[in-house]
């Protein structure tokens, strides 16, 4: 059974076969690709692949995708979950996204501690990373901001465009006696 969360504000819920469209609204936008390691989608069948690619990924054990839909509409803003799940090493790799139109509003803030919660006390984590981009400002604003600690620089880590991107490696550790998590 697929996991929904809830917050005050959002839902986080499975990814549908009909979520394609809000998928094609957030990845056809230059500004939502340009730090995510992902071409800019073309076209609502590349979106239906992703729907097919997240269910595949939750099956296997690989990842965990949730939709990102506000209380009270139908249809997704966004997208939030685990990538380089692996149960065994209780470790999995965080990333979101958004609509252009709704940044800045706080929602991914607050999608990003209910996953995070989930992931230490329902999925067992003990480690939960995060690799972006040196220029992608306001994403690294925000891990450092709930905790996450900046572990180093990986060169040349992600294309983007043909063109090769530092990343910055983060993490946050399972929870301590005080606080979401550790450094």
């Amino acid at each position: 059974m697929f996991p929904i969360l809830e917050t005050e504000r959002l839902l986080l819920r499975e990814i549908k076969k009909e979520d394609a469209k809000g998928i094609f609204a957030c990845f056809s936008h230059n500004d939502v690709t340009r730090f995510y390691g992902q071409e800019t989608l073309e076209n609502i069948e590349q979106a239906e692949e992703f729907v097919d690619f997240f269910s595949k990924n939750y099956r296997e054990k690989r990842g965990v995708r949730w939709g990102i839909e506000r209380k009270g509409t139908k249809g997704i803003i966004g997208t939030i979950g685990f990538n380089a799940w692996l149960p065994k090493h209780k470790r999995a790799e965080i990333g979101y996204e958004i609509h252009p139109n709704e940044w800045r509003k706080g929602y991914i803030t607050e999608a990003v501690l209910k996953v995070i919660s989930h992931g230490f006390e329902e999925m067992g984590l003990t480690r939960i990373g995060a690799v972006v981009f040196i220029e992608n400002e306001p994403s690294n604003r925000l891990l450092t901001k709930i905790g996450f600690q900046r572990e180093g620089v990986l060169k040349d880590y992600m294309y983007q465009n043909g063109k090769a991107h530092d990343t910055y490696v983060y993490s946050l550790l399972k929870m301590c006696e005080k606080g979401i998590g550790r450094k």
